[in-house]
């Protein structure tokens, strides 16, 4: 349990200090990770459309 913890604290700090250390590549990272999110949203939209025809 406390492996847990000290992971979840590690990686919280991590990034924090990616946010205040490196901006913009935080919100270069932030935005590929919504751009893959809404990518894959779309597709399992599509597949869904797809089975109800």
């Amino acid at each position: 349990m406390q492996v847990k913890q000290v992971l979840k604290y590690a990686g919280v700090g991590f990034v924090v200090f990616f946010l205040f250390t490196r901006p913009n590549d935080a919100a270069n990272t932030t935005e590929n990770v919504m751009n893959g999110i809404r990518k894959g949203a779309d597709s399992m939209a599509q597949f869904v459309s797809h089975m109800s025809s």
